[in-house]
This record gives C-alpha cells, sequence and structure tokens, in this order.
C-alpha cells in the first residue's frame, strides 16, 4: 500500500509539474535566494493530500511547507520525507533531470521511497525485496525491472552534480582515482549509482534532508551505502544541530560498494 501510495502521488504531481514545464515557468526565490516556482507548490501539495489521506498519523517534512514555518516535530517518531521538485535549476532551464521524491523515514534510516523523473518518464523506488525502475507510459507502469548497484571492476565511475560541483568534488574524484564522470541534476545522481551505472556519487555542498531521502532509501535498497565525511551512515531526522539548521546534511559520499 505505501509504494501504492508514493507512486500514485508522484506520478499526480509529476502530471502537474509537466503542465507547468511545458508552458511558462515563473520564478520567484526564498529566503536563502534559491528559487521557487507554481511547479513545486502546486506539487507539494498533491503529495501532501496523498499522504494524509493515507497516513494521517504520519508526519510530513516537506520543503516548501518547511519554508512557510510549517514544521512538524519528528522526535522518535516516522516520517515522510517530501521533495515535490528536486533540480529546480533544471527545470527552469528546461532541462529534463528534475525529480519528484517521497521517503518514508524510521529511527533516522530512509526505508521506502520513491524518486520519479517525469521529463525522462522514469522512476525509481524500493520494493518489499530491494528496487527497482520503472519506465512510465500512459499514466501508470510500462515495464518494471529490479537493479542493483554493480561490482567493483578495474575502472572506477563517479557522477557528480551537473549544478554545484565544487573543487573539493574534483579533488576527492582524483584522489579516489575515478576514470571517468558524468554530471546529472537532481537526485537522479543516486539511482545511477543504484542501477549499476556508477560506483560514487560524491557532494561536497549543501543539502537538506528532502534532497536526499528518496534517492538514499533506493541506493540502499538497490545494495549501496551513503556516508557522512565521519564514515557513518548518513542520517535522518537531524533537529537542534549547533552548526546548522535543522535537516541539514553533512557533506556526503555516496558508494555502489563501500571500498
Amino acid at each position: 500500500m505505501l509504494q501504492d501510495v508514493f507512486l500514485e502521488a508522484a506520478l499526480e504531481a509529476g502530471a502537474v509539474i509537466m503542465e507547468i514545464y511545458n508552458g511558462g515557468i515563473d520564478v520567484s526565490y526564498k529566503a536563502d535566494a534559491s528559487p521557487v516556482t507554481i511547479a513545486d507548490e502546486k506539487a507539494e501539495a498533491i503529495i501532501l493530500r496523498h499522504l494524509e489521506k493515507a497516513f494521517p498519523d504520519i508526519p510530513v517534512v516537506a520543503e516548501e511547507s518547511v519554508a512557510a514555518g510549517k514544521v512538524p516535530d519528528v522526535s522518535g517518531k516516522s516520517f515522510f520525507l517530501v521533495d515535490p521538485l528536486d533540480g529546480t535549476k533544471e527545470f527552469i532551464n528546461k532541462r529534463e533531470d528534475f525529480t519528484v521524491n517521497i521517503a518514508l523515514i524510521e529511527d533516522g534510516i530512509p526505508v521506502a521511497g520513491i524518486v520519479y523523473a517525469p521529463a525522462k518518464r522514469v522512476a525509481y523506488r524500493t520494493t518489499v525485496t530491494g528496487a527497482e525502475k520503472l519506465m512510465i507510459g500512459d499514466g501508470g507502469i510500462a515495464t518494471a525491472s529490479p537493479i542493483h548497484v554493480r561490482e567493483k571492476g578495474d575502472a572506477l565511475i563517479a557522477v557528480a552534480s551537473r549544478s554545484h560541483n565544487s573543487s573539493e568534488t574534483e579533488v576527492f574524484m582524483r584522489e579516489i582515482g575515478v576514470t571517468d564522470f558524468t554530471s546529472v541534476g537532481s537526485s537522479l545522481k543516486f539511482c545511477i549509482v543504484a542501477e549499476g551505472l556508477a560506483d560514487v556519487y560524491p557532494r561536497f555542498g549543501r543539502t537538506m534532508e528532502w534532497d536526499t531521502a528518496a534517492g538514499d532509501a533506493v541506493l540502499r535498497a538497490a545494495g549501496g551505502i551513503t556516508v557522512g565525511i565521519d564514515n557513518k551512515k548518513l542520517s535522518y531526522g537531524k533537529v537542534s544541530q549547533k552548526e546548522d539548521s535543522d535537516f541539514a546534511n553533512p557533506y556526503f559520499t555516496c558508494w555502489a560498494k563501500y571500498f
């Protein structure tokens, strides 16, 4: 039932996002200078409606709601993390690497999630036994294929952020011996590692938990791991942080196989 709700919510949100993507995109800016569009707001409203109807007792931490000051207490609770439109810059610039992200967090761990790229008509989600890639057609699943991270080979392939790359990332990739890398937007980077097309995704830049939770859930379900700079698994529900705001992530690295 959970994954059915996630899929229905993501597909409906994606349909509204694509209507705006194919029309005119009006951009405004939040207090932190990050861009936001009506697509972000409409998509979040759709997702919240689905989650609240199906799981009224589970709190939801959603990006635009948090920006508006609506932050539920998640201390010691399971909760949902929602990014209705990850990769807003990709969306604004008419690139296809933007996603709808929904995840369930239990005990600080992303245990279920879906990442849907409506412009690409592809979704990645957790299953009871692992993770799968979905091709979307006519508003539903056209094909479903199980995915798993790759085994370590002779060449180390990385995926990095298109809009938020950094010199630290480039240094890190040289130090670990990356032989090839590709730049992709949004949480699709997690999914590229999850489906076995890359070995590592380093992120030495600011992210929030709603940016990463769904993709991280898929990656972990596919056999991968996400660790912070302390080499511990990335955790969720980080509030009252001395060094940063609630739900902010540290720098992290995603691995297909943790060496």
